[in-house]
């Protein structure tokens, strides 16, 4: 019987690929004040200090490539038809490992957004943005990055996947970060929710329904992606 499979993904994925995560101990928010590259205050005064920054997370995410856990997720997608990938990762390592419509809770570090419309994209051809370009409607552009305090476009979107899900499979998210770590809470109270985490989550209320594979995403995602194949596909 085909299941609809609903994949959530966070940092803890491409992490292994080399990106630095923001909140782990040694991670960028330990370099960097989120006050003065994550806001859109931080946006008014300093703009050219956060196109800095984002120009070098997108040069390391140019840099990067896809591990076994994002071709193992795409695989699955391609195996099992109608399986979804929501992400709060910012880089387009799920696309390059071959997956199709990833819904980015965050924005896309590859793309710039006019500062009037913040579904008004464009693609950006290599790692440098230069301050002052403008998007053809007229507008300055910015990274494409939800900053803090801003509404997440993609919400209600994620939300309404993660409520079709039979099978929700959490991978390199620690589920501190609202409003994406409630997805948990927008899928159906039957549906399976397998969580690969090398560590020991905190999962609160979802601990009785959570299989937990305490693996890297490298060897934790393939070994899920494997046995859902061979049973749905």
């Amino acid at each position: 019987m085909m299941k609809k499979i609903v994949v959530f993904t966070g940092a803890g994925v491409s992490a292994e690929s080399g990106l630095g995560t923001f909140r782990d101990s040694d991670g960028l928010w330990e370099k960097y004040r989120i006050e003065d590259v994550c806001t859109h205050d931080a946006w008014l005064r300093n703009p050219q200090l956060c196109v800095d920054f984002y120009n070098a997370r997108r040069r390391d995410v140019l840099n990067a490539q896809p591990n076994a856990a994002h071709e193992a997720i795409a695989r699955l997608q391609q195996a099992i038809p109608g399986t979804r990938i929501i992400t709060q990762n910012i880089d387009d390592l799920h696309e390059r490992a071959g997956a199709r419509d990833v819904v980015h809770l965050h924005g896309e570090i590859r793309k710039l957004r006019a500062e009037n419309d913040e579904l008004a994209t464009v693609p950006i051809d290599g790692w440098e943005q230069h301050y002052g370009d403008r998007h053809p409607n007229g507008s300055l552009l910015r990274p494409y990055i939800v900053f803090f305090g801003e509404g997440v476009p993609y919400f209600t979107e994620a939300c309404n996947i993660a409520a079709t899900a039979d099978i929700l499979v959490v991978v390199g998210t620690s589920l501190n970060v609202y409003p994406a770590a409630s997805l948990l809470h927008y899928a159906p109270q039957d549906a399976q929710i397998i969580m690969v985490d090398p560590g020991d989550p905190q999962l609160g209320m979802y601990a009785s329904r959570v299989q937990l594979v305490r693996q890297p995403a490298t060897i934790g995602v393939p070994q899920v992606v494997e046995q859902l194949i061979s049973r749905y596909a």
